[in-house]
């Protein structure tokens, strides 16, 4: 009698199971960032920066103050060029996330949510944003890996 052995490729319930975890726990995170109104600058706006303040100073050399003016502005609009797109809302950024880079923000998440039993995402949600301290320990954890692992800086919109 030959018995089919299952191939690795096939998910078991609870490898599933910590993938389903792991989604919550994203998809937990895209509801904390977008109650605050968290928006990430990816590497780069010190190059919109550079270009503004670079050719005000040439266009003050070149035509003095009519010249900075000038060049603020040309330098300003060249930046807003060279940055646009790098400003992402946070859940973007969370969703484009790789599967390493989520199971090491989950790892961290678990850390501070201890020992929370939970069954879907509607009842994670409402654990999280019924406790004030753990809401915060979340949020402050997401965007210290977002600004460490990630490099981004962090702004909230107003």
């Amino acid at each position: 009698m030959y018995l089919a052995q299952p191939s690795r490729r096939e998910a078991s319930p609870r490898r599933f199971r910590m993938c389903h975890r792991v989604n919550d726990v994203m998809r937990l995170c895209c509801e904390l960032s977008a109650n605050q109104q968290v928006q990430t600058t990816v590497r780069g706006s010190g190059k919109g920066a550079a270009a503004a303040g670079g050719l005000a100073f040439a266009g003050g050399l070149i035509g003095g103050p009519l010249g900075i003016a000038v060049g603020g502005a040309v330098g300003g609009l060249l930046g807003c060029w060279m940055t646009s797109g790098q400003f992402k809302p946070l859940p973007q950024i969370i969703m484009e996330l790789s599967p390493q880079q989520q199971q090491k923000l989950y790892d961290d998440l678990l850390a501070v949510m201890g020992d929370i039993q939970w069954t879907d995402l509607v009842q994670l949600t409402a654990l999280v944003m019924g406790n004030a301290t753990l809401k915060q320990q979340l949020t402050a954890t997401l965007l210290g890996y977002i600004s460490k692992e990630l490099q981004a800086q962090v702004h909230y919109v107003d």
